[in-house]
């Protein structure tokens, strides 16, 4: 049986790789420090959710839950650094962590856009989890 919510894990991990690759390679958006350690959580996202739904590997929260965890905040202290100015200084060399490419709507931005997935992500895989464990 095909486990949707693996699929719309693995989907969106792939979108949103797909998509900062985009804006680096083809839009020319060169990133930041804090978008390097965002990216260095969500690429093996990609991998890892891809293997699991090609195995129907259930039990992958293990693996999954630290990077997306640990890109979410990354991609909190972002956004605190892009829209308040929480932690100025942060990158002092290169470019800056305060810039931002785009500014949708006037608050989606880049490291927006990457929580939204590394959120989506942590949902879909706790909410696998669950039922899992009402199955066994």
């Amino acid at each position: 049986m095909i486990n949707k919510r693996l699929y719309f894990a693995w989907v969106v991990s792939l979108v949103a790789t797909l998509g900062s690759l985009y804006f680096s390679e083809i839009a020319g958006f060169e990133p930041c420090k804090l978008c390097w350690f965002q990216r260095i959580c969500m690429y093996p996202l990609t991998v890892i959710l891809g293997v699991a739904c090609f195995r129907n590997e259930r039990k992958i929260a293990a693996y999954v839950l630290p990077f997306t965890i640990v890109g979410g905040l990354i991609s909190i202290l972002h956004i605190s650094e892009q829209k308040f100015g929480v932690f100025k200084g942060m990158c002092t060399v290169g470019v800056p962590c305060s810039g931002q490419y785009i500014n949708w709507f006037g608050f989606i931005t880049i490291p927006m856009l990457a929580l939204t997935a590394f959120i989506l992500i942590t949902v879909a895989i706790i909410i696998d989890m669950r039922k899992n464990d009402e199955v066994e």
